[in-house]
């Protein structure tokens, strides 16, 4: 995905300008509102869980925690901090909910030439980009593992009320229960901040694939993957097989690949928090083409905890296909200001407000996946040309293959603008 540095300024959306690409998704997550001083009680109600908090003598502050360091959690707190640990989006479920959808046999008839298979190595033969000992990249093992090792990461990100840009992101590893502060913008407690209250969004991402009916979960990953095929296609109209069967053909954007784009794709307004490392280039790389040194170095923090690991070695994304997809599923996960994330659209859990409805944006479906993951595709059709076309024939194709039936989801974005 080759996208222009101002499509992923995310000031007034998530993260101060960190978690973006030409996807940027929506915080609308129902904000919960937390006084970081100090939790007084946990309501649950309708299998919502509020969180409710006092201030204190100085002010509404955040974390405790310095960036990048990390604490252990008792179970108590985690219930009152992170709104506990749901046995359903446990690590060890993922298997189950991968296959239940969609098995490996299924899965790679529909990808014959993703990248590393035998028919790869038949149609790259004698290519510039050929490598002998590639493997499968976007093996069914790959995404196995990449849903097993997110379900076991919650992410909270905490916005000061009428101050978007001041945030503070943790990360708790569930297993371990290790609390980590992997990012805090430098006004979060500045003097005036102290003031705001902070909301706080809670994602589970152990939630991928496991909440809605059986038909929304395989419409999810039908959605998810159609979008990773368009994104990673090597196909053309007269493809052999057609153009669908050359989804997830790709894993390194080509002009950044080759060098025929040498930048090294370090955002100055952000080198500080993530700096760009020595003679290392940030292009996209894996599944969503993934670019820019914040969105390496947020992800690293995200996966392993550390933003360094990502941003001195970025090649780990195009060599090692679970890694890749699990920074997909982190960006289909993560909602970002303005957007919902596509993971709550697909499984109707997101609910359009007057401004969505104003911009044609008021049917949850594929289409508005499209939408979240790229506005720039904005009032498109299936028509040829398209880039709708072929991320809409992707999901016809992989819908089909499930026996699940889209009849009257709204597949294209005609009628839709940017949120």
């Amino acid at each position: 995905m080759n996208v222009s540095k101002r499509n992923y300024q995310v000031s007034n959306r998530l993260i101060h300008r960190t978690l973006c690409l030409s996807l940027g998704a929506v915080l609308l997550a129902s904000p919960l509102s937390v006084s970081a001083a100090e939790i007084s009680s946990k309501v649950v109600s309708e299998n919502k869980v509020t969180i409710t908090s006092s201030i204190s003598v100085n002010g509404f502050k955040g974390s405790a925690l310095a960036v990048g360091e990390n604490h252990f959690l008792t179970l108590k707190e985690i219930e009152n901090k992170w709104g506990g640990i749901d046995p359903d989006y446990k690590p060890d479920q993922a298997i189950t909910a991968v296959k239940e959808v969609l098995p490996q046999k299924e899965y790679e008839s529909l990808f014959p030439y993703r990248l590393g298979s035998p028919e790869w190595y038949k149609a790259a033969k004698g290519k510039e980009y050929y490598k002998e000992d590639q493997v499968d990249y976007f093996s069914y093992d790959n995404l196995i593992a990449a849903v097993t090792e997110v379900s076991n990461i919650k992410l909270k990100i905490s916005t000061r009320k009428g101050s978007t840009s001041a945030q503070e992101i943790q990360r708790l590893d569930k297993e371990a229960r290790i609390e980590t502060l992997i990012s805090r913008s430098s006004d979060f407690n500045s003097s005036d901040n102290l003031k705001k209250e902070i909301d706080t969004v809670i994602v589970d991402f152990g939630t991928f694939l496991k909440e809605g009916f059986k038909k929304d979960r395989k419409r999810e990953l039908a959605a998810f993957l159609a979008n990773l095929a368009h994104e990673t296609g090597g196909g053309w109209a007269t493809a052999p097989g057609g153009e669908l069967k050359w989804g997830l053909f790709w894993n390194e954007n080509i002009a950044g690949r080759t060098g025929v784009n040498k930048d090294a794709f370090v955002d100055p307004a952000t080198s500080e928090l993530y700096p760009g490392v020595k003679d290392k280039r940030y292009y996209g790389r894996g599944p969503i083409m993934m670019s820019w040194n914040f969105n390496y170095g947020l992800f690293s923090s995200i996966i392993y905890g550390d933003k360094n690991v990502l941003l001195s070695k970025p090649e780990i994304i195009s060599a090692d296909g679970k890694v890749g997809f699990m920074t997909a599923i982190l960006f289909w996960m993560t909602p970002q200001a303005p957007k919902p994330s596509a993971h709550d659209v697909i499984i109707n859990k997101w609910k359009p407000a007057k401004e969505d409805i104003a911009k044609g944006l008021s049917q949850p479906g594929f289409g508005i996946t499209i939408m979240v993951l790229n506005g720039l595709e904005t009032n498109l059709g299936e028509t040829e040309g398209s880039s709708v076309k072929r991320r809409a024939g992707h999901y016809r194709d992989i819908t089909s293959r499930m026996g699940v039936d889209i009849t009257g989801e709204k597949i294209d974005t005609l009628g839709m603008k940017p949120f």
